[in-house]
């Protein structure tokens, strides 16, 4: 039986959503052994005179949970 850890990440990119998911893997994988998937769960952004300026992507991360030996 396997268990799985999810937590949520926020990535933020002056580009896109689609980058800012990046930017949320890749920091979590910094920290966190065997990403095994992603799940996007929210798109923001933050808006100035009427234009995006900052992309932002919550980003649920699955790893699984390993046992000490």
């Amino acid at each position: 039986m396997t268990a799985v850890k999810i937590i949520k990440v926020l990535g933020t990119s002056d580009e896109s959503w689609e980058a800012a998911a990046e930017e949320a893997v890749r920091r979590a994988s910094a920290s966190v052994d065997d990403i095994r998937g992603v799940e996007v769960e929210d798109w923001t952004a933050s808006v100035e005179n009427g234009e995006v300026v900052e992309y932002k992507s919550t980003v649920e991360v699955a790893f699984p949970v390993h046992e000490e030996v």
